[in-house]
């Protein structure tokens, strides 16, 4: 493969990104709710895994430290999370959605759903092995 084709694999790559969050951003607008795709994926953490540390969000979306703590800050400035402190180490911080941030989930994830649903429209299941095989490839060429 030429260094062209490599290039233009990722900007391939970035370019469906982009697009794909501009989507869920403007499915979030037409619901009025204020809240953008990176937020969107701490909510939906917090809703499937509950209270948990900064370290445990971190891990669990694969975003560093300083991006989940930024996050978070704007989650909470918007009523849709909280940070308390561990019962057992009032060092360390935990975070939980609110009852505002269950009730948005609980309006989002319809319409995250159908998104989701529409990136595949077309492929085949084979299709969605193949690309996902492929990616891990990738990733693989990156270990941690």
């Amino acid at each position: 493969m030429t260094k062209l084709s490599y290039s233009n694999v990722g900007t391939l790559l970035d370019r469906t990104t982009r697009l794909l969050k501009a989507h869920f951003q403007r499915a979030f607008k037409e619901a009025e709710i204020d809240l953008t795709p990176e937020q969107w994926v701490l909510l939906d953490h917090l809703q499937a895994s509950g209270a948990s540390s900064q370290t445990d969000l971190a891990n669990g979306t694969f975003k560093d430290a300083p991006t989940v703590s930024r996050i978070i800050d704007k989650l909470a400035k918007k009523g849709f999370a909280a940070r308390t402190r561990f019962p057992n180490d009032r060092r360390r911080y935990q975070v939980a959605l609110t009852k505002k941030g269950e009730e948005t989930h609980a309006v989002l994830y319809p319409r995250v759903q159908a998104l989701r649903e529409q990136t595949w429209e077309g492929l085949t299941e084979d299709d969605y092995a193949e690309f996902t095989r492929l990616l891990e490839g990738i990733r693989d060429n990156f270990p941690e």
